[in-house]
């Protein structure tokens, strides 16, 4: 199925989650440095999910890691959000959260449709 013109594919979708998590969790609760390209996400193109999986259980064990590491209290630190202004660490864990939740709705809307344009039931 040919992607409908203005929205993300499955491929961009999943990229711009796992590069969003890694952001606020990594760098903005946890200070670690990292250089993102966001608009880079919204170009990224491929069939194949293997290399998001390797990336995101990568980032699973680096994030479980950097939790662990907090100090206490630091839920409740106040920190500034590159595009969202000062938030605490809890609020930052929030949008990560609420950001993954709603790109997972278009994923599966965006299945339904591929679905509903090969004929494919359930």
């Amino acid at each position: 199925m040919d992607q409908a013109p203005g929205t993300n594919s499955l491929f961009i979708l999943a990229t711009h989650t796992v590069a969003n998590t890694e952001e606020n969790v990594l760098a903005t609760l946890c200070g670690e440095p990292l250089r993102r390209e966001r608009e880079a996400e919204f170009q990224a193109y491929g069939t194949a999910s293997e290399p998001i999986r390797q990336r995101w259980a990568l980032l699973r064990r680096r994030i479980e890691a950097a939790l662990a590491d907090l100090p206490p209290g630091a839920l409740d630190t106040m920190r500034q959000h590159p595009r969202r202004g000062p938030l605490t660490g809890r609020e930052i864990l929030i949008v990560v959260a609420r950001h993954a939740a709603e790109h997972l709705g278009q994923a599966e809307l965006t299945r339904d449709l591929m679905k509903a344009a090969t004929g494919e039931c359930g």
